[in-house]
């Protein structure tokens, strides 16, 4: 292969999840935590609903990601409005290591954009705390205050969050098709939970937010995709995607087949089992020098590169930016990051590996949610 065949023609350009590759937060638990009593189980439990109807019993209209509106009206009761949101936000904000400068030079070498299924305040927030222009940002819309709840709603909202924490904790058995394969007690949760939130809530005024939020997740993704690619007068060859959750599922998909590439960081199970490239890092500038490599060269000649990934002396054949070089030496000699092709055989040992890892970086609480 000839040496102009090796490195890349046309511009790329670089799109990532937010909560994940760019910052430790999962805004919406966290919210639930600060503002809900057992606010923790009660996202947790409504995570796993959202799995098993995204991924298991894929319900008509229903999409990974949902789990931001079903929340809301918990968060309505409890007195959250746009203004609690954003100041929460901000003040937790908690960034992966060196995610600015990772945002910063990837800017300096092609179009950057985050898609993130976050709701916008804590989006503008982490634009602030990044200098990353909003504007490059596609996420959940929200505007909390314009939505009424009466004070009978908020009792009986109240009464079914005591309901709720009590039920168990749905677990997807593996290689489950349908409810079919779930337990006894696993599907009559999910029954109870399809009754709480389609019947009962559905019924209240309240319940215009499971109509009218649209969290960006699943095809949202993969739309705000193809909008950047088109407005970028682009191909799909040209995308280096970074994500790490069931959320991320379709737009790996739509990039793959589109022979951009896909970049699991420190992923969930969903996350590895879509992605061609598995990475394992405490620090965000590897996302960095895939990047530049992506880059530089086409895709084949950088995976190639990954496939002899043995250790950090591979760094020598990305012929990276020198100074971009010389800081992840510095940040990852200690610690080296973890860079492996995804592949039949190894997908299982990589999603069990990334997901114990994404537990050690984010937490136990946040690492075992979709």
């Amino acid at each position: 292969m000839t040496e102009a065949a090796m490195l890349g023609d046309d511009k790329k350009i670089f799109i990532t999840d937010c909560e994940g590759p760019i910052s430790k937060n999962d805004n919406a638990f966290e919210l639930a935590r600060h503002f809900i009593p057992d606010g923790q189980r009660l996202f947790t439990l409504i995570s796993r609903y959202d799995d098993v109807l995204a991924d298991i019993v894929k319900r008509e209209g229903y999409k990974a990601g949902d789990t931001l509106k079903l929340i809301l009206p918990f968060l309505k009761t409890y007195g959250v409005t746009d203004g609690r949101i954003r100041e929460y936000s901000l003040k937790s904000m908690l960034l992966v290591p060196s995610a600015r400068e990772t945002l910063q030079f990837v800017r300096g070498i092609a179009p950057a954009f985050i898609v993130s299924t976050s709701y916008e305040q804590y989006m503008q927030a982490l634009c602030y705390s990044l200098d990353f222009p909003f504007e490059n940002v596609y996420c959940t819309r929200l505007n909390l205050d314009k939505y009424r709840i009466k004070e009978e709603e908020r009792a009986e909202l109240r009464r079914l969050r005591e309901q709720m924490v009590r039920l168990p904790i749905p677990e997807i058995p593996k290689n489950a098709r349908s409810l079919k394969d779930f337990p006894t007690k696993m599907r009559e949760t999910m029954k109870r939970l399809d009754e709480i939130f389609w019947e009962r809530i559905a019924s209240m005024e309240i319940g215009n937010v499971l109509r009218k939020v649209n969290p960006v997740g699943g095809p949202e993704k993969s739309s705000a995709v193809n909008e950047i690619v088109s407005k970028m007068k682009a191909d799909l060859e040209d995308v280096m995607y970074v994500g790490d959750s069931i959320t991320d599922v379709s737009a790996f998909r739509l990039v793959r087949d589109g022979n951009g590439l896909t970049v699991s960081f420190n992923g969930n199970d969903f996350a590895v089992r879509e992605a061609e490239v598995a990475v394992l890092s405490e620090n965000a500038i590897l996302i960095a020098v895939l990047a530049d490599a992506f880059n530089r060269f086409n895709k084949q000649r950088l995976i190639n590169l990954i496939r002899d990934w043995k250790n950090l002396s591979t760094i020598e054949e990305f012929r990276l930016n020198e100074p971009l070089k010389k800081r992840f030496l510095r940040l990852c000699r200690k610690k080296p990051p973890k860079v492996k092709l995804v592949t039949i055989r190894n997908r299982g040992k990589l999603m069990r590996e990334s997901t114990a890892f994404r537990k050690t970086i984010r937490g136990e609480d946040i690492g075992k949610l979709g």
